[in-house]
């Protein structure tokens, strides 16, 4: 079905960006609020509700304060296309994982409630758009977030009318082999030992606009292994901050003295999930 088209003056055909906050402004209480960057101001979303449906679901590296931030983009097809963008490690983020996680059909639409927590959180609680049932999974610790987005993910292409269907008869196609480079081989062989999802990893490389890892520079590439590292760490250690800790000293230094890295990240591993179970 076509969309009717609206004639006239009207607004560029942009994403209308919200972002999420528990905060006050003017006296005025919001948690979802848009961000004009040519003024730097902060426009407050008085409504805590976003009906449609979901599209796609997305990673993006920002950098804030010199450093890059993993936010999660929630695109939503509604009377115009929404993008709620929130930290990756964020309630809000993690509360509409786990209910998302729990659908089969994204071509229903969804009612997405930012519901205001203690300390100036925030959660996210998901509906049933026809039915306003609400979609609740208990919440868990070893829970691993790569994997729910990834499956979301998988859903969300496999309804999407853009992907086309594969033509009947595959054409043939002559395979040269090419030698694999050294940067490329590193990557593969350490998201294989961390059994990372490749998908994840196109789209960090996609954002940085390349295609393999062989084409970004030596400290991108470092970044981007210790990216897959933490987040492999992130629901195996109570304190983050103790997983980097580590890291650095098990991974990083280790490298530095001439360790070999794979294996410095496998003892790595073990002793984030040693630091879990208490064996330390």
């Amino acid at each position: 079905m076509i969309a009717e088209i609206k004639l006239g003056l009207c607004n560029p055909p942009e994403p209308i960006y919200l972002y999420v906050k528990n905060a006050e402004l003017g006296g005025e209480s919001y948690l979802w609020y848009h961000y004009d960057i040519d003024r730097e101001k902060t426009i407050p979303v008085t409504q805590r509700v976003l009906t449609g449906y979901l599209s796609e679901l997305r990673l993006t590296t920002k950098e804030f304060k010199g450093k890059d931030n993993l936010k999660l983009d929630i695109v939503v097809s509604a009377d115009e296309l929404y993008v709620v963008r929130t930290g990756i490690e964020t309630n809000f983020a993690k509360s509409f994982l786990l209910a998302a996680s729990l659908i089969q059909d994204f071509s229903k639409p969804l009612i997405i409630v930012a519901n205001a927590g203690d300390e100036n959180t925030v959660f996210c609680n998901l509906y049933d758009a026809a039915s306003k049932t609400k979609i609740y999974r208990e919440w868990s610790r070893d829970l691993n977030w790569a994997t729910i987005i990834r499956d979301i993910q998988s859903l969300l292409g496999a309804t999407s009318n853009s992907i086309p269907e594969p033509p009947l008869t595959p054409p043939k196609l002559s395979v040269v082999p090419q030698s694999i480079h050294p940067q490329d081989l590193r990557v593969k062989n350490i998201r294989t030992l961390l059994d990372y999802p490749l998908d994840l990893v196109k789209e960090w490389l996609q954002f940085q606009d390349v295609d393999r890892p062989s084409l970004l520079d030596i400290s991108q590439i470092n970044e981007l292994i210790k990216t897959m590292c933490l987040a492999w760490a992130a629901n195996k250690c109570d304190h983050p901050n103790h997983a980097e800790s580590l890291y650095q000293k098990q991974v990083l230094d280790a490298v530095v003295s001439g360790a070999d890295e794979l294996t410095a990240i496998s003892a790595w591993m073990q002793q984030v999930q040693a630091v879990k179970t208490g064996a330390v």
